[in-house]
C-alpha cells in the first residue's frame, strides 16, 4: 500500500516536470539493473497525462532498458564469478541460474526475446548472456525487441482507449503476456525448424 502511494506521488511530481524523458530513462535503466519492479506502474498514468509525447516516452523507456542491459551484460561477462553468488540468492536458485546459462548457450537470442517479454526478472538473461559471452549485438537486438514489444504495446493501448488504459492493462496483462509469450516460441520453434 505504501509502496503504490509512493508511485503515485512520484508519478504526479513526474508529470509536471521538464525533466519527464531524463527521468523515465533513468527509471527505465534502474529497473533493468537492479530494481525488479514493474515500469508500467509509473509508465501507463504519465502516458496517459503527457499524450503528446506518448511514442516518445516509449522510446526512452526502451533506450534506458537497453542501456541497462549492457551494464547487466558487461557485470556478467566480467564479474560473474564475483557477483553470481549474491545474484543466485537474491533472484532465484542455483538451479535456475544453471538452467538459464545453458538455455543463453543454446537458444541465446530467442531466450533474451523471451525472458524480455515475460515477467521474470529479465537481470538473470542479462549476467547469464555476458557469462556465457553471448553475442553482444545479438542480445541488444533482442533486449531492444522485446522491451519495444512492452512499451510501445503500451503506448498503443493508451493511444486507442485513452484513459481507460491502465483499466484495460490491469485487466488484460497476463493474457497479452502469455499471448505475446507464446507467438515468440512458435517463431522460435519456427526457426529451429528452418535452421535444421
Amino acid at each position: 500500500m505504501a509502496i503504490s502511494r509512493t508511485v503515485k506521488h512520484k508519478t504526479k511530481s513526474l508529470i509536471a516536470s521538464k525533466h519527464m524523458l531524463k527521468s523515465i530513462t533513468l527509471a527505465s535503466f534502474l529497473e533493468s539493473t537492479v530494481v525488479p519492479v514493474p515500469l508500467e506502474a509509473v509508465l501507463v498514468p504519465l502516458m496517459q497525462a503527457r499524450r503528446e509525447q506518448l511514442w516518445l516516452i516509449a522510446l526512452m523507456a526502451t533506450l534506458g532498458c537497453v542501456l541497462g542491459a549492457i551494464v547487466g551484460y558487461a557485470l556478467g561477462y566480467y564479474l560473474f564469478d564475483i557477483i553470481g553468488e549474491w545474484v543466485t540468492q537474491t533472484l532465484s536458485s542455483p538451479e535456475q541460474v544453471e538452467q538459464v546459462k545453458t538455455k543463453m548457450s543454446q537458444e541465446g537470442f530467442w531466450f533474451v526475446l523471451t525472458l524480455g517479454i515475460a515477467p521474470v526478472p529479465f537481470q538473470i538473461a542479462m549476467l547469464s548472456a555476458g557469462a556465457t559471452q553471448f553475442s553482444l549485438p545479438l542480445f541488444l537486438l533482442a533486449t531492444f525487441i522485446a522491451r519495444s514489444l512492452r512499451y510501445f504495446g503500451l503506448a498503443v493501448v493508451v493511444y486507442l482507449a485513452g484513459n481507460k488504459a491502465e483499466q484495460l492493462i490491469r485487466q488484460y496483462k497476463t493474457k497479452a503476456i502469455v499471448l505475446i509469450t507464446v507467438i515468440v516460441l512458435l517463431l522460435w520453434w519456427l526457426s529451429t525448424l528452418v535452421s535444421s
